[in-house]
């Protein structure tokens, strides 16, 4: 499985995470997105919806209706009602149960560096885990680190 460190120091999540949601979606996969405060949830919400005027990233929240039919699926809680095979930790909290996933695209700051780095030791060597650091350079584009 693979497990995806994003830095996010210079783009914020909401620019970041709709892409890779747009990339999920257009391999034919569905996305789980956790984030555990509220608040993150209905900004991630109103920004899917606007991310583009030339795309549209199809998703609902849990415990609305339909949400096992969503392709994107947002939620304060690890449970893949939409049947999500890739999962995203928006919120720079690791959980450790997202290793039942497939892939898993963890997203931190400055805030959050310590724990993605807690992280990051403890998958490190770990038999059937590839954990892959990503960082943006000074042109904005995203380039695997060591």
């Amino acid at each position: 499985m693979q497990v995806d460190f994003y830095h996010l120091d210079r783009a914020p999540l909401e620019r970041v995470l709709p892409r890779i949601a747009e990339r999920i979606l257009e391999s034919g996969g569905r996305l789980l997105i956790v984030c555990g405060d509220g608040k993150l949830a209905e900004r991630l919400d109103t920004q899917l919806w606007n991310y583009s005027p030339d795309s549209f990233l199809p998703h609902g929240r849990a415990g609305e209706a339909g949400e096992a039919d969503q392709p994107i699926l947002i939620s304060t809680a690890l449970d893949p009602l939409n049947r999500a095979r890739n999962v995203a930790l928006a919120d720079g909290v690791w959980r450790e149960e997202t290793l039942g996933f497939e892939r898993v695209f963890f997203f931190f700051n400055g805030e959050t560096i310590v724990g993605a780095r807690a992280a990051w030791r403890a998958l490190a060597g770990r038999e059937g885990i590839e954990p892959r650091y990503w960082k943006q350079d000074d042109d904005g584009k995203w380039r695997q680190g060591p």
